[in-house]
C-alpha cells in the first residue's frame, strides 16, 4: 500500500531539507553578501536553497520516509513488505 505522508509530516520533511540548508548558505554566502541590500540577499539565497531543497532533498527524504514506512509496516505484519 501507497499512501502519501500526512500534511504534519510533509511539513516536517520540508523543514528538515529547509532548516539546515538555509543555515549553510548563509554559512557560506552571508559573509560574501554582507554589502548587497536585504532584497537581493534574499534572492541568492532562495535561488540557491529552493532548487537544491525541491530537486534534491525532498525527493530523497520522502524516499526515505517511504522506506521507513515499510519497515514498520513489516515489523506491524511480521512479513517483508515488497521493495520498490
Amino acid at each position: 500500500m501507497n499512501t502519501a505522508p500526512s500534511v504534519h509530516r510533509r511539513a516536517f520533511i520540508t523543514w528538515l531539507a529547509v532548516y539546515p540548508t538555509i543555515t549553510l548558505a548563509l554559512l557560506l554566502l552571508g559573509p560574501h553578501m554582507e554589502s548587497l541590500p536585504l532584497a537581493v540577499r534574499t534572492l541568492v539565497l532562495t535561488v540557491v536553497v529552493v532548487p537544491v531543497v525541491a530537486y534534491g532533498l525532498i525527493p530523497a527524504l520522502m524516499k526515505a520516509n517511504a522506506a521507513l514506512g515499510r519497515r514498520a509496516a513489516e515489523n506491524r505484519s511480521g512479513e517483508a513488505a515488497p521493495l520498490t
